[in-house]
């Protein structure tokens, strides 16, 4: 039972240090107001990354091990930590489908950033045709919230684009 208590302990610290995690990756961002598309991209894919490293932790023989030891101990720590492990899951099936579809949108980016405003509206209807394939089809990116997040710095670039070239001509 000493072992069974020391165990329990440790795996209420991953608990509160996963919490933790789940709660700062559910605040808002904090963003400059004229970020661009490619932002949203690379947020998504830190994201990605920081869950994937979560979830190889919690995978680890090590853990696996301590799981088990509780398991048999029928230890009531184990309740807490199986929902957390299926929120960390769900957060980087979140992550990685995001970025899978925000990808589709990474060849709109460098001509949204490069391009005159003549040339750009040339990608514009694709570029929406796609955005509304992300919206249609993704499970996790399809809300108001987010695809007013990413509309809003697609319209960012547009109107950077547009000062430069007004500024250089």
């Amino acid at each position: 039972t000493e072992l069974t208590d020391k165990l329990e302990e440790a795996v209420m610290i991953w608990i509160k240090q996963i919490r933790q995690v789940l709660v700062e990756s559910e605040q808002m961002r904090r963003e400059a107001d004229d970020i661009g598309p490619s932002a949203e991209l690379e947020h998504w894919k830190t994201r990605m990354s920081s869950f994937n490293s979560l979830l190889d932790e919690i995978k680890s023989s090590r853990v696996k091990k301590i799981i088990s030891i509780l398991h048999a101990a029928r230890s009531k720590t184990l309740k807490q930590w199986k929902e957390l492990d299926g929120n960390i899951t769900i957060a980087a099936n979140e992550a990685k489908d995001n970025v899978r579809y925000l990808y589709t949108l990474d060849r709109f980016f460098g001509p949204l950033a490069k391009a005159s405003p003549v040339t750009m509206m040339e990608y514009v209807p694709s570029l929406m045709n796609t955005v509304c394939m992300i919206y249609c089809i993704s499970p996790y990116y399809n809300t108001s919230e987010r695809m007013t997040s990413l509309l809003l710095k697609i319209t960012n670039q547009m109107i950077k684009t547009c000062k430069t070239y007004l500024c250089e001509g």
